[in-house]
């Protein structure tokens, strides 16, 4: 948990992105905000935070971009028409037109191209702006959705005391991200790691729940490397969703991909997961379950750290295809060829079953408003959520765990 000291900074997250001769700086410097915040919480009824990073375009001259442009052009893209994605972000068409005339002065060329009897499109520079903006928040959610837990924790303890928290360390995910919104009055301390890093904190007592993914039918190489660090008589496995994972491509799959086997040796642009994530070691147990070599795919060195950002980084044309869950595809508008099913569980200590904050957690998870946000998300099923196995039922079968069973039925 991170404290307030007035010697130094708290939290400071900065990324520098160089576009020709404009430097795009993008910050959040919490240390003055939340320092004042925090003297006034206990004026305020609870409310819960989740940070959104704001964008800052700043020329030598000093002048900076209204960020409202990225809604403008976000709107644009998606309703191809001006006066539509004026009204989406509350602007008057003159408004919007004079936002977009003003920063094609300030970039030297168009944001859009106009069509007669065809609406609007965006130019390449404005699709170049949208999926940068798109990709770098991407890649910082998982960080800023830890931070938001922590100062909602914060906050919480001065309005209510040191009420109990759920301490849940995990991988991130599409259906983890949903979890703080339905927390109602349960304090969550949601941290996202590595699968590895998570069973680490929980060995340590660091968490009271480690998040990580199971695939069903292969990987048996995960199984025994996971397997290694929990105990039959000490641990129990929490189904939470089930998911998804395959092959994400550019829109109308231009390459004629298929499969894995079309990575191989070939002239396309691959980007994929960082190397201590789930999702890169079910990509690598499936090229070894199909004896395919990852020296021979061009881009495999290349990382990002969400599946959302492996989505923006194809959406941006900057590669062709990449690995990672159908939700992040379809977000970004991508195609998709599934390759593997996989079990999202948690791992927790046996005691821990008894815990009064746990048992309302189950309840939350294996509740119906839960499941209908589950079931919102292409590739995404909740059919078992919340029930709960002994190590050698999830482990010992391969993941042929024996479903519908009564949830909190295995203690």
């Amino acid at each position: 948990m991170t404290t307030l000291d007035d010697s130094k900074p708290a939290h400071q997250i900065c990324n520098k992105v160089h576009i020709n001769e404009l430097f795009v700086v993008r910050s959040i410097d919490l240390d003055y905000h939340l320092a004042l915040f925090f003297k006034i919480c206990n004026y305020l009824p609870m409310k819960h935070l989740h940070l959104s990073p704001a964008w800052f375009f700043t020329d030598g001259s000093g002048e900076q971009l209204d960020p409202r442009l990225f809604a403008l052009l976000r709107g644009i893209h998606q309703q191809n028409k001006l006066t539509a994605a004026a009204e989406g972000c509350g602007m008057s068409y003159r408004h919007a037109w004079n936002l977009l005339q003003h920063w094609e002065a300030f970039f030297g060329a168009a944001l859009i191209d106009k069509q007669r009897g065809r609406g609007s499109r965006l130019s390449l520079l404005g699709e170049k702006l949208l999926w940068a903006e798109q990709r770098v928040a991407a890649r910082l959610e998982p960080q800023l959705e830890s931070l938001s837990s922590e100062i909602n924790l914060e906050i919480a303890h001065l309005l209510e005391g040191n009420k109990p928290v759920l301490r849940l360390h995990a991988s991130h995910g599409y259906a983890v991200a949903l979890l703080p919104r339905f927390m109602d009055e349960l304090p969550l301390d949601l941290q996202y790691c590595s699968p590895a890093d998570s069973l680490a904190a929980l060995a340590r007592n660091a968490c009271d729940l480690a998040g990580f993914h199971l695939p069903i039918g292969t990987g048996t190489g995960l199984y025994r490397e996971y397997r290694k660090r929990l105990q039959p008589r000490n641990h129990r496995i929490i189904q939470f969703i089930t998911r998804c994972q395959g092959l994400m491509l550019r829109p109308g799959n231009p390459l004629g991909i298929s499969g894995l086997h079309d990575l191989i040796d070939k002239d396309l642009r691959f980007i994929n997961r960082q190397t201590s994530s789930g999702t890169r070691a079910l990509l690598d147990a499936l090229l070894k379950e199909q004896q395919l070599s990852n020296k021979a795919i061009n881009g495999y060195e290349q990382e990002e750290f969400t599946h959302s950002a492996v989505a923006a980084y194809i959406a941006a044309d900057m590669a062709d295809v990449g690995f990672g869950v159908e939700a992040a595809a379809r977000q970004f508008g991508l195609d998709f060829i599934p390759l593997a099913q996989e079990r999202y569980v948690m791992a927790c200590h046996r005691q821990l079953l008894k815990d009064p904050k746990f048992l309302r957690f189950l309840d939350i998870i294996a509740g119906q408003p839960f499941r209908n946000a589950v079931s919102g998300l292409p590739g995404y099923t909740s059919n078992d959520s919340g029930q709960i196995n002994t190590i050698d039922e999830v482990f010992g079968r391969n993941s042929r765990v024996t479903t519908g069973q009564n949830t909190h039925s295995t203690r």
